[in-house]
């Protein structure tokens, strides 16, 4: 990859896969309100609130836990940066997988009992979606024989057909990290009934805040980049699957209610991983142990 390649990726990653993660979170809200029956903000809606949250003086009762929400923003730019670079899909998710526990540990670090008990649902959340995401990148290494995304690029023809369980996992790992019912156990960026009480973010405002919101801008890139690998020949129609991953979870989130964490921990555990788990074992006995 030459070095204007590389800097024409890390221009898109950094800055205009935010601006196209804020104007999803604005058309999330808007289909949302939609199926409500309600009009909705305008999809720019999220800049206007961005704005608003760095103009406050109101900030976190711990600076401890700014600095950890500043590495949580961090590794969701690192995060999408690797994939936009066609790294390894593994260290990836470590590297997201630091934010999430970065996010954790300064949630610990506020005092408040609804800090407390948001951030302990935090931990249940990252142990159900995590091995989801594990096991979708060993399936691309049972098929490509790496697990770099630009080997996927490089492939002749996609993914989904033989790992289609994964299609499905990944909306339930895009209703966990988008908060989303029935698995928003944690804490809901956008129901108006948590608007005050977000569990880990109870004691976090202003600017502090609006490291959260802007981390989401990435995050969302991030996640459609991920389901985009399953159908990346060609590219666009990647994009379309995760679009429709994303549609799917907004409609989960509108027609379903929240649940309980034991449920979701069933759920994931005893449904979703043996699932990916069964889809694995497929391509593994199809290809001869990926040779």
């Amino acid at each position: 990859m030459s070095t204007p390649e590389i800097a024409i990726r890390l221009f898109a990653a950094v800055l205009l896969a935010p601006i196209a993660g804020m104007l999803l979170v604005g058309l999330d809200r808007r289909i949302s309100a939609r199926l409500q029956g309600r009009v909705g903000p305008p999809v720019t809606q999220p800049f206007y609130d961005l704005v608003k949250l760095l103009a406050k003086q109101g900030d976190t009762t711990s600076r401890f836990q700014t600095a950890c929400l500043a590495l949580y923003l961090a590794s969701n730019v690192v995060s999408l940066a690797m994939v936009f670079l066609g790294q390894d899909l593994l260290v990836m998710l470590f590297v997201v997988a630091f934010g999430a526990v970065a996010y954790i540990v300064g949630g610990f670090s506020a005092k408040s009992p609804y800090s407390q008990l948001g951030t302990q649902r935090e931990m249940l959340q990252l142990l159900t979606y995590e091995p989801l995401l594990i096991f979708l990148a060993v399936g691309i290494y049972l098929r490509t024989g790496s697990f770099l995304a630009a080997d996927v690029l490089r492939l002749e023809r996609p993914l989904l057909p033989e790992l289609p369980v994964f299609a499905l996992t990944l909306v339930v790992v895009y209703c966990i990290k988008l908060r989303k019912s029935p698995f928003d156990i944690a804490a809901s960026a956008h129901h108006g009934h948590q608007e005050v009480v977000r569990g880990p973010l109870s004691e976090v405002a202003g600017p502090s805040l609006a490291l959260v919101e802007l981390a989401h801008w990435y995050e969302l890139p991030l996640l459609l980049s991920i389901a985009a690998l399953l159908w990346a020949t060609p590219l666009w129609a990647g994009v379309l699957l995760g679009l429709a991953c994303l549609l799917a979870s907004i409609v989960v989130d509108n027609v379903a209610a929240r649940l309980t964490w034991s449920w979701m921990l069933r759920f994931g555990w005893a449904v979703a991983v043996p699932a990916s788990i069964a889809n694995l074992l497929y391509l593994y006995a199809t290809r001869g142990g990926g040779s």
